[in-house]
């Protein structure tokens, strides 16, 4: 269990976005990362991708205010079934294990955690070679992110379970120790975005940790291979949003 100090941003805790990030059978893919994608031009149903004014992933260098975010997580060893399709690579988690992260007082439950190579978010232009989102709702439908990011360096012994269990295809079963592919001590970056892929719903509490953690060059390469190469979305306008960094 790892508890940051306080900050109260009840006011970022916003409307239920319920829609499903990573969609089997998808019409869509990812781009370059740079050019904006335009998905609203394969779907009407995918509008708000360009018209949304408070989409996502942004860079985080460019936050607006300082603070320490009240964000306590609760996981440990959890148990999984991976779900692997085109540009994915997910496990999901069985419901019931108690896992999750409070956030100013908001419970969310952890749902499942996804990869992206790049990094989706940046910090002052630069994207670290993979992240993992770990997606949470609350009882009510609120969704919420916590982004996490690697660099190359030491074996990962929580990324090690996962990718052996990716071995196995879709279906398999995984059991991973989350507090493995977290920072020691984790601040975060907080502010209110969207999902990153198509519909591109909105009101999503994001979370993304300013340290990164290290993986193995070749567990990154793996699991850029798994996800069929470049996945993230291309850099989105910050806008008046509030976008808070670690006080430190």
């Amino acid at each position: 269990m790892r508890k940051l100090v306080l900050a109260t941003m009840a006011a970022l805790v916003a409307t239920p976005a319920l829609a499903d990030h990573h969609m089997d059978g998808k019409d869509w893919t990812f781009g370059d990362g740079v050019t904006d994608e335009r998905w609203s031009l394969i779907s009407s149903d995918y509008a708000l991708c360009d018209a949304g004014l408070n989409q996502s992933p942004i860079d985080l260098g460019s936050s607006n205010a300082r603070g320490d975010v009240e964000l306590e997580t609760m996981f440990g060893e959890a148990a999984g079934t991976m779900a692997l399709g085109q540009e994915k690579v997910q496990v999901d988690f069985a419901a019931g294990q108690g896992f999750g992260m409070n956030s100013g007082g908001t419970m969310f439950n952890l749902l499942q955690v996804h990869f992206h190579t790049p990094s989706e978010h940046a910090i002052d232009g630069m994207r670290y070679p993979l992240v993992a989102h770990f997606v949470h709702a609350t009882d009510d439908g609120k969704l919420g992110v916590l982004g996490v990011m690697y660099t190359e360096g030491d074996e990962n012994e929580g990324l090690a379970s996962i990718l052996e269990a990716h071995a196995g295809g879709s279906g398999t079963a995984v059991t991973v120790d989350i507090d493995d592919m977290l920072p020691a001590d984790i601040d975060v970056y907080r502010y209110m975005g969207s999902l990153t892929t198509p519909p591109c719903s909105e009101g999503v509490n994001w979370h993304v940790a300013d340290t990164s953690v290290e993986a193995s060059a070749a567990q990154i390469a793996a699991l850029r291979s798994g996800l069929g190469g470049d996945t993230a979305r291309s850099l989105q306008p910050q806008g008046s949003r509030l976008v808070v960094a670690p006080a430190d």
